[in-house]
């Protein structure tokens, strides 16, 4: 399978459309077809709006969440130009990946 690893990083607090960001993602990831993902949060991170780390109370929601898939290329770029059409301006990367299941 020609799969990559989608990764979008968003702010834990951001919303869209009424929805946190990373929860909107999944949604549409899944209206799309895309099989499965995953929010990650972070407990600390730096980035173009500054360093957040999970110890300060007064950052609560400003931690960085990475919105993962493992995806056909795609699917990858279909969602991708979801985030766009949508309005979103968010940092991705998208990486070579193996897919499989241990035996």
């Amino acid at each position: 399978m020609n799969a990559v690893c989608l990764q979008v990083f968003v702010s834990e607090a951001n919303h869209h459309h009424g929805k946190l960001t990373y929860e909107w993602l999944l949604d549409q990831a899944q209206e799309l077809g895309i099989s499965g993902g995953s929010a990650f949060r972070a407990l600390a991170g730096f980035g173009r709006h500054g360093r957040h780390d999970i110890g300060f109370f007064e950052l609560a929601g400003e931690l960085p969440v990475v919105v993962e898939f493992l995806v056909e290329v795609s699917f990858a770029d279909r969602l991708l130009d979801i985030i766009s059409d949508a309005g979103l301006k968010l940092v991705y990367a998208k990486f070579p990946a193996e897919i499989g299941i241990t035996k």
